[in-house]
């Protein structure tokens, strides 16, 4: 049982209970006199606030001229970068990779259409696949850049 003497399974008994407590207690008093209206003073025109300086925090500009004024940027001048070089011109050992690459696969895809078997055309397409990859990674740099120093740690 609660201790106000009410079912806690009547919830409308429970709130009056808590309603009346709190009324004991002056919580929600009204008082019953009538309240004569007060005559409204006349409305002026808000003066101007007052800018104060700007400070570290905002910069020196206003929050209306951050977000809805020019852009400072289009102002300056924008960087171009200038024009990439020109590719470099593929070799003769380019050359020579691409066409093991493609005849290797022309071998194992449709062998038949030069007149050689499948079984002769997937061995000589395998060996000139491997040839090709073994070709294009002997072509493959290693080390540092020609005239670099080994010794001056990463470069960019």
């Amino acid at each position: 049982m609660s201790s106000h003497g009410t079912d806690p399974e009547d919830v409308d008994a429970t709130f009056a209970a808590i309603v009346a407590d709190l009324r004991a207690e002056g919580v929600g008093e009204f008082v019953d006199e009538p309240v004569e209206p007060q005559p409204r003073p006349e409305k002026t025109p808000p003066a101007e606030p007052e800018q104060p300086e700007p400070s570290w925090r905002v910069g020196g500009t206003t929050w209306d001229d951050t977000v809805l004024g020019d852009d400072p940027a289009d102002d300056e001048e924008h960087y171009v970068p200038p024009e990439p070089p020109p590719l470099p011109r593929p070799g003769k050992g380019a050359f020579v990779v691409l066409l093991f690459f493609v005849v290797g696969l022309f071998l194992l895809i449709a062998p038949g259409l030069i007149g050689v078997t499948q079984s002769l055309g997937t061995p000589l397409g395998i060996l000139a696949l491997a040839t090709a990859i073994a070709l294009l990674l002997l072509r493959v740099k290693q080390g540092p850049p020609d005239g670099a120093d080994p010794t001056n740690g990463a470069q960019v």
